[in-house]
Order: C-alpha cells, then structure tokens, then sequence
C-alpha cells in the first residue's frame, strides 16, 4: 500500500487501525453495500493473494473463479483450523456429531482437487490448501511450509500456486 493510501486510510476515523494497515493491503469496497441496517456503505476489504494476482496478470479469471470455488469449498467443509465450533449447539452426551451430507460432499471434493494435485504432501497441494483454503499469504507459505517443509522463493511459490490453479481450472472444467 502506498504511503498515500495509508494515511488516507488513517484519516477515516472509522477505517482501519495502523496495526491492520501493517498485514497487507486493504481497500475500500468498489460498490456500496448494504450494512445490517440496510444503509448504503463501503467498508474496507483486504486484498488476497489471487485478487492481487489477477491485479497483476499473474493469473486469468477463470484461474480465480477456482481459487474462489476451492476457498468456499473449504469453509463449507469446516476445514479453517481458526474456527471452534458453538458448544451451545453440541447436544449433552454427544461425542461425535455427524457431518451434513453438504460438509461431507464438500470434503469430497477438496479430497479429489487435492489428489488431482499430488496428495497435500506435494508443493502444488500444500500450497492451495494454506494459501487458497487457509488465506495464508503466498510469502507466509514460502517461508513457512514451501517444498517439504524447507522455505522457498516467493516467486517459485507463486510459479507453484499458478501451476497448481491451471490443474484445478481443468479439473473444474474451467478450461
């Protein structure tokens, strides 16, 4: 974000603090919205790592679409080791809650994009599943997971996860 974005975003008393200007760009939302009031507004929204590939050419629409498509996919799953579960909504002497037939059809096929990919082992399917699914950025996945756990460069990361979206974009039948 250049340093004119930021302190336009700092003048916005109600727009983002300097502590989550410094975790990557966030922009404010092209069209109004409505807010839960049903008022027009236009919050401020983080980039991901596919909007600022596609930004750069990096990656086609439909590469996107897939990215976008694996990610709900994901969250339907309930695969985002950040979320905890409501305890309020877990019966009394339940030890296991059944999965809905949607949670289990969406596992499914993360199961299959991810075999289409190698296996989560391999660098194409760890990274969509920590970048796509889990929203980690491209430079946290280089760094942290990359090929066998070694740290690699941004840019083979990037070459990863563009080879990785054109599998899925096949096996999506995007292509």
């Amino acid at each position: 974000m250049s340093k004119g974005k930021r302190a336009a975003a700092r003048a916005d008393p109600a727009g983002p603090t300097p502590e989550r200007l410094k975790h990557g760009l966030i922009e404010r939302a092209p069209h109004a919205i409505a807010d839960e009031a049903g008022r027009p507004a236009r919050p401020y929204r983080a980039v991901d790592t596919l909007g600022l590939m596609l930004r750069k050419n990096t990656i086609t629409a439909s590469m996107r679409q897939v990215g976008d498509d694996f990610h709900a996919l994901f969250v339907i799953a309930q695969l985002d080791p950040l979320r905890a579960p409501d305890l309020r909504r877990v019966p009394q002497g339940v030890h296991e809650l059944p999965f809905a037939l949607r949670q289990e059809e969406a596992r499914k096929r993360i199961w299959r994009s991810l075999q289409a990919l190698g296996g989560i082992g391999s660098p194409a399917g760890s990274c969509v599943w920590h970048v796509v699914g889990c929203a980690w950025s491209l430079k946290e996945w280089a760094l942290r997971a990359g090929w066998g756990g070694r740290g690699i460069s941004q840019e083979a990361a990037s070459g990863v996860l563009v080879g990785a979206l054109g599998v899925l974009e096949a096996q999506y039948g995007l292509r």
